[in-house]
């Protein structure tokens, strides 16, 4: 009987160790340890497709699983730490005939709503400002996956994708073909518990 009683009482234990883990918490965008990507993808000409990213930029977010319309994301990203492995092009289109990164060398969003749809799912609504125009969007999210990481800290992960109509931030594309007017802005990262 003592032996049965043990037994349950750590496994009663353990129940309460996992249940004081999910809480409110702020976490802090990992871009040090490379595990936070940016990036984007828009249609040439119809032909294919250019891929790209930025390496530069930060965040944090505030991620409570018992009451996650109260979540929250802040980024802000470098313009001009844009990357599509083409130098030339890279320049073109941080030139005032798309990004005008010389005006405006940050890109923010800033969380206005987060609506949960279904398990680890939701859709993020908040500000996009991009070359000085700023918009709201929204963005379908997943959570995948949170836990105790091997160096004593607790992460949360995320991804998310939506489309951006590139007139609405002031970038004419107007001489280009119809398939590259949008812009398809994906985003994935590990934040660490603070």
């Amino acid at each position: 009987m003592l032996k049965k009683t043990a037994i349950a009482t750590a496994l009663a234990a353990t129940a309460l160790v996992g249940i004081g883990q999910v809480h409110a918490a702020d976490y802090a965008v990992d871009t040090e340890g490379q595990h936070a990507f940016i990036q984007f993808k828009i249609n040439h000409l119809g032909y294919s497709y250019i891929l790209g990213n930025f390496e530069e930029f930060s965040g944090q977010f505030h991620y409570d699983p018992e009451n996650l319309e109260a979540s929250s994301v802040e980024m802000e990203v470098n313009v001009n730490s844009l990357n599509t492995n083409h130098a030339e092009r890279d320049r073109h289109f941080l030139s005032d005939d798309f990004l005008s990164a010389g005006d405006h060398p940050t890109a923010t969003f800033v969380t206005t709503g987060f609506e949960p749809s279904g398990d680890n799912e939701g859709t993020l609504t908040g500000d996009l400002t991009l070359k000085g125009e700023t918009r709201e969007i929204e963005m379908p999210v997943t959570l995948m996956g949170e836990g105790e990481d091997p160096w004593g800290g607790y992460r949360a992960g995320f991804e998310g994708s939506t489309m951006l109509t590139l007139a609405d931030f002031g970038i004419d594309m107007s001489a280009f073909p119809e398939v590259m007017h949008e812009l398809e802005l994906y985003v994935t990262f590990e934040g660490v518990r603070q």
